[in-house]
């Protein structure tokens, strides 16, 4: 203490992770684009029992029991994403706190993050989805299952669309908020256009009024077994919006600037071109 060495494990040996989670999600999460989601994780880990716990007394191998209990139940993917948000939670009291804490997480192995997705439509199922979300009780699921499609947009950017930055004069629609964090002006095709045209026009301003991701995906999840269509994610509508854009001509450059993505790379993931379209542009 005399050569100011000395740091307080007494906040640590005080504090239990789920004080630590709360704290988070009251401070950090709200900050983020992907606050609803996030917010999900982090009650589901306040319930678990190593919630009662005291940081100062959490260990790699505590972590490690609960990774594998997890990978029982959700995907290696899911795991992944669990804990490295539950590392920032540590570093976050470590760095930005004060709260002398080991980070635990960084003491084991991850799960792999898996395999990029290939998912695209088959033959017929478009139809299929349209007509199950048109029976859909969310009047909102239909439309944005069709933007979707015709605008490769993420579900978030379609929730905060709003009519003040669409133009369907001339065909764009300005996200000023998107997941990169830059802004983008991304054009309508005709279609999408007449999407829009046939939606109702609130004083509030937003294109999908009063709708949550969570409700989204509650409401598209009983479509898809409506349907009978098995495996296909409403993300992967995006896949498959950006995929039909390489299809039309569109070079990767083009492409990218209506789907916002800065990294060449990662636009690879979602772009699979059939083999047998391939062949015949091979001749």
């Amino acid at each position: 203490m005399d050569k100011g060495a000395f740091v307080s494990r007494a906040e640590a040996e005080s504090t239990t992770l789920k004080e630590l989670l709360q704290r988070y999600l009251e401070e950090v999460t709200p900050l983020k684009k992907g606050a609803e989601p996030e917010t999900n994780r982090l009650n589901l880990m306040m319930r678990h029992p190593l919630a009662c716990r005291f940081v100062a007394g959490i260990r790699g191998v505590d972590i490690a029991r609960w990774r594998d209990e997890r990978l029982r139940k959700v995907s290696p993917a899911t795991v992944k994403r669990d804990l490295v948000l539950l590392g920032h939670v540590f570093e976050v009291a470590r760095k930005e706190w004060g709260i002398f804490v080991r980070n635990p997480v960084r003491d084991i192995k991850l799960p792999p993050g898996g395999r990029p997705r290939d998912r695209r439509l088959q033959p017929g199922e478009e139809t299929q989805l349209f007509t199950a979300c048109r029976e859909a009780r969310n009047r909102w699921l239909l439309p944005m299952a069709q933007l979707a499609l015709e605008t490769a947009m993420r579900q978030g950017e379609l929730l905060r669309l709003r009519w003040e930055h669409t133009d369907l004069n001339r065909r764009t629609a300005h996200l000023p908020d998107t997941k990169n964090g830059e802004a983008r002006t991304a054009p309508l095709s005709m279609r999408a256009v007449s999407v829009l045209r046939n939606l109702p026009r609130g004083l509030h301003g937003d294109v999908f009024p009063g709708i949550t991701t969570e409700a989204v995906k509650r409401s598209y999840m009983r479509a898809i077994r409506r349907a009978g269509i098995e495996g296909l994610r409403f993300h992967d509508l995006r896949h498959e919006a950006t995929t039909r854009l390489f299809e039309k001509g569109l070079n990767i450059m083009e492409v990218a600037s209506i789907t916002g993505h800065k990294d060449l790379r990662m636009l690879r993931r979602y772009t699979h071109l059939k083999a047998e379209d391939l062949a015949q542009r091979l001749g």
